[in-house]
């Protein structure tokens, strides 16, 4: 549970900069990867990234949702900015609207009261659980991976070394 403000700050900018490399890897043709007929596609999930964050609202912050609602957008570059945008303004929203004690102020949430700090970390974990599907899918989609927490095993091929087992 984040209890300070700039800490959340920090974690957000860090992990959606992650988000948004990841993000920036798909092409148009690959949002209709899917996980296995029937299921969500690499498409649905990226743009489920973007509308996840305005969850948010419900805890009483004020930003504008994802452009064109929960309809997916055919255009990769279309998902990155959008989820650029509104990850800016979640964080401008608990600068500018929240302050440290109203992270521990709770919001009813499935019948139980939860923190607001607990909220922004679930929506943190939440973007990493999505984040790791999303880099399957574009493997099976025959792209190339962004590092993320490390080297691909590209990147180790191209700087000579041994990519780890």
């Amino acid at each position: 549970m984040f209890v300070k403000i700039e800490e959340f700050i920090e974690a957000w900018t860090e992990e959606s900069k992650l988000t948004e490399r990841i993000m920036e890897a798909l092409t148009d043709a690959s949002l209709s990867q899917p996980i296995v007929e029937g299921r969500r596609t690499l498409g649905q999930i990226a743009w489920h990234l973007v509308g996840s964050i305005h969850y948010m609202t419900h805890c009483g912050l004020n930003f504008a949702g994802p452009a064109g609602g929960e309809h997916v957008p055919a255009s990769a570059a279309e998902i990155a900015e959008e989820y650029h945008r509104i990850s800016e303004a979640l964080i401008e929203a608990v600068r500018s609207e929240w302050t440290d004690e109203q992270l521990l102020a709770t919001t009813e949430i499935a019948g139980e009261p939860w923190p607001n700090g607990a909220s922004l970390r679930f929506t943190l974990m939440h973007q990493a659980h999505h984040r790791g599907q999303m880099t399957v899918l574009i493997r099976q989609a025959g792209l190339r991976l962004p590092d993320v927490y490390g080297p691909t095993y590209e990147s180790w091929i191209e700087q000579g070394m041994e990519p780890l087992a």
